[in-house]
C-alpha cells in the first residue's frame, strides 16, 4: 500500500517538474529516491507523517511552487536521509555532483537546531541564515520544509504546535518575504495565524467564505469592460483576481479598528501582459492608463515598483480604483516576467539574470551577512536586528552624486550616513536635506536629495540608539560606545587597584563579586566604568569594604526564578496545565494584559517572581513571550467543572448617541447570567461611547453578549478589548 502511495507521490513530483528536467535527470532523481527510501524506513517526523512522504511533498513544492530543477530536486529528497544513507560522501558526489553534496553539507549543518526546546533561538537562527552565505537552496528547502511542517500541523502534538507558528511568523514568513515568495509567505502567515488566534482566523474565515459569491460577481463586472478595450488594442494579456489573505485583513482590523464588513479592498484584480523587456515599462503605464480612464483612481494609493523595484526584485504597477458599486478595487500590472519573479522569486532572479532585478538581492544578502557577522551578542537586540532587515518597506533617497540609496522605511539622516560609511555615520552632526539644514534625527522620504555635514569633534552617543532605525546603523553605535565603555573601564580599574594598595586591602576576584553584587551590577566592567566616570565614589567603596565581611544574600526574585523552571522546564508540554477552580501545588494568575475567559485558547508562560501566567495565544505579547521564551511557555487548557469560575472581561461599544442606548445594553446583560462591575459611558458631539467591565463564565456568552449588543440600532462597533 505504502509502496503505492509513494509511486503516486513520485509521479506528481514529475509531472511538477516536467518542463525543467532532461531524461538524464529523470534517472537522478529515481536514484535519489530509491535510496531516500531505504534511509527513512520507519521514520516519522514531528506531524506523525512518514519521513519518505514529507521528502517527497518538499520536493514537489521546491519543483512546483518554487520552479527550482534537478539539483534542489534531488537535495530536497536526501535532506533529511543524508546521514543515514547507504552510500559514502564521496560516492554521492560522483553519482549526484558537487553541487548537491555542497547544499546537503550546508542543510545538514543547520538540520540540528531544535529552536523548539532550546533557550538560544537567537544564536539558532544566526546559525540558520549563516547558511546563506554557502547557497541560498538551503535556506529555500529549509523555508519548503516549514512550509509542509505547518500544512500538517494538526497531526502534530499540541504541545508542539504554538512554538513552531509563533517562529513560523517571526522568521520563516518574513525570509520568505524577503526572498519574494509572496504566494510562500501569506500561506505561512495565515497558516501560523491559525494557531495564534484561533478565533480570528475562523471569523475572517468563516466570512470570507460567505462573501465569496458577491466578490466573484464584482470580479466579472470589473474586468469585463477592462478586457474589452484592451482586446482592441490588441494587447495578449491575462486577468486574474487574489482575495487578501486571512492575516493581512486581520492586520487590517486590528489597525484600523474595524470590522470585518468595513475592510473594502478585499481582494486585487492582477492584469498580466506578454511584452518584450524593452517594452514593458511603457506598455504597463499604457495599461494603467487604460484602467484610470474607466474607473476613479485614489492618487495616494498610486504605487511604482517598475520604475525603482524592490530590494527583493519585485516589481509591478499598483493603483487603487473605485469599482462597480462603489467598491474600492486594487489593480495589480506587471508582465509576465515580473509575474513570475513575484510568484517564484529567487528561481526566476537566476532564470532572467543579467535583467535588472538580480543587484537588490545581493545588496540584501551582504546586509544580512554584516548583521550577522557583527559583534552583537545580544540575542534579544540581534533577533530585533534580523527582524527589522527582513520585514521592512522602504524609503529612497539620493546622495550628492545622484547615486540611488535603499533603506528602511522611517530611516533618519544618521542611519543613511551609517549606511555611506561607518566613519561618516560616526562624525555626522546634521545634513542638507533638498538644500535646506536639518537635524540628525530628521526622517528620510522618498526622493530626498541628502548631504552629510561631519565634524571632527563629534562622537556617537547613547541616546543615538533610540532614533537610528537600521541595523548596520545599530551594531555600529554599539561598537563604538563598547570601544569607549572598555577603554574607561580600563582606566577605572587602574585607579580602583591604586586605591586598593593605598589603603592596604588585596585586590581578588572575591573583592570584585563583592562590590557587584553591593551595587547590584550586572559584570566587572560595569563596576570599573562607574568608577571611571565617577558614578561610584572611591571613599564610599573603602567603607563598604572595610565593614564586617557578610555573606552576600541571594536575591529572592533569582531563588524563585530557579525553584520555578526546575520544577516546570523538566516537564515542558509532558501535562497540560490544567485550568480550574483550584490547581494542586501549582501557582498562577490570570494575566492582565488579555484577560483569558473560559474557552479561550491559552497558555502559560513561567514568570520570575509571579509563578505562572496564563495568556490568550491572541495576547498582544503572546508573539514575543513564544519566540523568545520558548522554554518558558507552558501548555495549557481548560477543563469542564460542574461550577465554573467567572472571568474579568472589558467591552468597548461605540456608536450614534440615542437617549435610550444604554438602557438597551443593560436589558441585554440581564438576559445573561453575568456579574456587572461598572458601566461608565458619555454622550458628546452626538457619538456615545462606553466600556463595560462583566465577569462571564466563558468566551461563549461573552461574545453572544457582544453580538447582541453589536445588533443595537445605533451601535456602530463593540468589541473586546485585550487589557483593562
Amino acid at each position: 500500500m505504502e509502496a503505492k502511495k509513494i509511486d503516486k507521490a513520485y509521479r506528481e513530483l514529475l509531472r511538477t517538474a516536467k518542463s525543467s528536467l532532461t531524461p538524464g535527470d529523470t534517472k537522478k532523481i529515481r536514484r535519489a529516491l530509491d535510496l531516500a527510501i531505504k534511509a527513512c524506513s520507519g521514520n516519522s517526523i514531528l506531524t506523525g507523517e512518514p519521513e519518505i512522504f514529507h521528502a517527497l511533498s518538499v520536493a514537489t513544492i521546491i519543483s512546483g511552487e518554487m520552479g527550482l530543477g534537478a539539483t534542489s530536486i534531488i537535495t530536497a529528497l536526501l535532506h533529511d536521509s543524508y546521514n543515514r544513507l547507504e552510500l559514502s560522501k564521496d560516492a554521492l558526489e560522483k553519482e549526484f555532483g558537487k553541487k548537491v553534496m555542497e547544499i546537503l553539507n550546508g542543510f545538514s549543518r543547520i538540520s540540528g537546531i531544535d529552536s523548539m526546546q532550546s533557550s538560544f533561538q537567537a544564536e539558532n537562527f544566526r546559525k540558520f541564515l549563516l547558511s546563506l552565505a554557502d547557497d541560498v537552496r538551503v535556506i529555500l528547502i529549509k523555508l519548503v520544509e516549514r512550509l509542509d511542517y505547518m500544512r500538517n500541523l494538526d497531526n502534530a502534538p499540541e504541545k508542539d504546535r504554538l512554538p513552531l507558528a509563533s517562529e513560523t511568523y517571526f522568521l520563516y514568513a518574513p525570509l520568505a518575504h524577503r526572498l519574494g515568495y509572496y504566494n510562500i509567505k501569506s500561506e505561512l502567515e495565515d497558516l501560523a495565524v491559525k494557531y495564534l488566534e484561533p478565533e480570528q482566523y475562523e471569523y475572517i474565515d468563516n466570512r470570507l467564505k460567505q462573501t465569496t459569491a458577491s466578490r466573484n460577481r464584482l470580479i466579472r463586472e470589473f474586468s469585463a469592460p477592462l478586457s474589452e478595450r484592451l482586446d482592441k488594442l490588441g494587447f495578449k494579456y491575462s486577468i486574474k483576481s487574489r482575495t487578501k489573505s486571512i492575516h493581512s485583513i486581520m492586520l487590517k482590523m486590528k489597525k484600523q479598528g474595524v470590522d470585518f464588513d468595513e475592510i473594502y479592498d478585499l481582494f486585487a484584480v492582477r492584469i498580466i501582459i506578454e511584452s518584450s523587456p524593452a517594452n514593458e515599462k511603457s506598455d504597463c503605464w499604457r495599461i494603467y492608463s487604460i484602467v484610470t480612464d474607466l474607473y476613479q483612481p485614489n492618487p495616494s494609493r498610486l504605487r511604482d515598483w517598475i520604475s525603482v523595484p524592490k530590494s527583493n526584485g519585485y516589481e509591478s504597477l499598483h493603483t487603487t480604483v473605485v469599482g462597480p458599486r462603489g467598491k474600492w478595487v486594487e489593480v495589480q500590472i506587471r508582465s509576465t516576467r515580473m509575474d513570475e519573479i513575484a510568484e517564484k522569486g529567487l528561481a526566476a532572479h537566476f532564470k532572467y539574470k543579467g535583467i535588472k532585478g538580480e543587484g537588490g538581492l545581493d545588496t540584501w544578502l551582504s546586509r544580512m551577512r554584516e548583521i550577522l557577522e557583527s559583534s552583537e551578542k545580544e540575542d534579544d537586540a540581534f533577533l530585533d536586528q534580523v527582524r527589522s532587515g527582513l520585514y521592512t518597506d522602504e524609503v529612497f533617497v539620493f546622495t550628492p552624486k545622484g547615486d540611488l540609496r535603499q533603506l528602511p522605511a522611517g530611516s533618519t539622516v544618521l542611519d543613511f550616513a551609517f549606511d555611506i560609511h561607518s566613519a561618516v555615520g560616526a562624525s555626522c552632526v546634521g545634513a542638507k536635506v533638498n538644500g535646506k539644514n536639518v537635524t540628525i534625527k530628521y526622517v528620510l522620504q522618498n526622493g530626498d536629495h541628502v548631504s552629510i555635514i561631519r565634524s571632527k569633534n563629534q562622537k556617537p552617543k547613547q541616546d543615538w540608539l533610540s532614533f537610528v532605525i537600521s541595523s548596520k546603523a545599530k551594531t555600529k553605535i554599539k561598537q563604538f560606545l563598547n570601544a569607549e565603555k572598555t577603554q574607561a573601564a580600563s582606566d577605572g580599574k587602574e585607579l580602583l587597584m591604586r586605591r586598593l594598595k593605598n589603603w592596604k586591602i588585596p585586590y581578588g576576584d572575591s573583592l570584585i563579586q563583592r562590590l557587584i553584587a553591593h551595587y547590584n551590577l550586572k559584570n566587572a566592567q560595569d563596576l570599573y566604568f562607574m568608577i571611571a566616570s565617577d558614578k561610584l565614589d572611591l571613599l564610599q567603596i573603602k567603607d563598604t569594604l572595610l565593614k564586617e565581611e557578610q555573606p552576600v544574600p541571594i536575591p529572592q526574585s533569582v531563588t524563585i526564578a530557579e525553584k520555578e523552571i526546575r520544577e516546570v522546564v523538566p516537564s515542558q508540554f509532558a501535562d497540560y496545565l490544567v485550568i480550574e477552580n483550584r490547581v494542586e501545588g501549582l501557582d498562577y494568575k490570570l494575566s492582565k494584559c488579555c484577560n483569558p475567559v473560559f474557552g479561550d485558547s491559552i497558555f502559560g508562560f513561567v514568570t520570575i517572581s509571579e509563578g505562572i501566567k496564563i495568556h490568550r495565544t491572541g495576547c498582544p505579547n503572546a508573539h514575543n513571550m513564544i519566540a523568545r521564551y520558548p522554554y518558558r511557555i507552558v501548555a495549557a487548557r481548560w477543563t469542564k467543572t460542574k461550577n465554573a469560575p467567572s472571568f474579568f472581561a472589558t467591552i468597548k461599544v461605540s456608536g450614534i448617541a440615542d437617549i435610550g442606548i444604554a438602557n438597551k445594553i443593560a436589558d441585554i446583560i440581564a438576559g445573561y447570567t453575568v456579574t456587572v462591575r461598572n458601566f461608565n459611558y458619555s454622550m458628546e458631539d452626538g457619538m456615545f461611547e462606553g466600556m463595560l467591565n462583566i465577569l462571564v463564565p466563558n468566551n461563549d456568552v461573552l461574545y453572544g453578549i457582544i453580538r447582541k449588543i453589536h445588533s443595537i440600532k445605533g451601535v456602530l462597533k463593540a468589541s473586546r478589548q485585550t487589557s483593562e
